[in-house]
């Protein structure tokens, strides 16, 4: 039912990338999933256009259409996680961070774009406490990096 609702939002899920560093890309502990930091990665890679700092390189609409490819991508390993996205409750946290120029302050408006992705698949599921701070730079000199906590029902 989720990932027919991502299709209908005219979204797909990407294949999962594999870790580019010492970390896993999700832990499991009592039915809680913390989703390592996602990037902006379309085919294992962030495309020049999702590279740079708000908003001197990247603009407001670009850096938020990285931070839905984020969520997406979140959403691959979260399927992974737990083989189905129907078997997610609830999204607890949301940690978003935009690689931003110092005068920047609408991280807000950044990361409202993965915020609203994930209340328009998940209803009321989707809703969650966030953090949208903006930082000097971010791996692969990304644009926007998100992190999630999530409740499933696992055990």
């Amino acid at each position: 039912m989720i990932e027919e609702r991502i299709k209908e939002l005219g979204f797909k899920l990407p294949s999962p990338a594999k870790p580019a560093g010492s970390y896993v890309p999700f832990v499991i502990e009592q039915g809680m999933i913390y989703v390592s930091g996602q990037i902006p990665l379309e085919s294992n890679t962030v495309p020049e256009s999702f590279k740079g700092k708000a908003t001197s390189v990247v603009s407001i609409e670009t850096a938020q259409e990285a931070a839905r490819i984020c969520t997406l991508n979140a959403l691959s390993h979260i399927k992974v996680a737990l083989g189905n996205l129907d078997r997610v409750r609830k999204f607890i946290r949301l940690s978003g961070y935009v690689n931003s120029d110092p005068t920047f302050t609408e991280q807000p408006k950044v990361i409202n774009a993965a915020s609203n992705l994930l209340v328009d698949i998940f209803g009321d599921a989707g809703r969650h406490s966030r953090l949208a701070i903006g930082v000097s730079s971010l791996p692969l000199g990304s644009v926007v990096e998100i992190d999630f906590i999530v409740k499933s029902d696992t055990t």
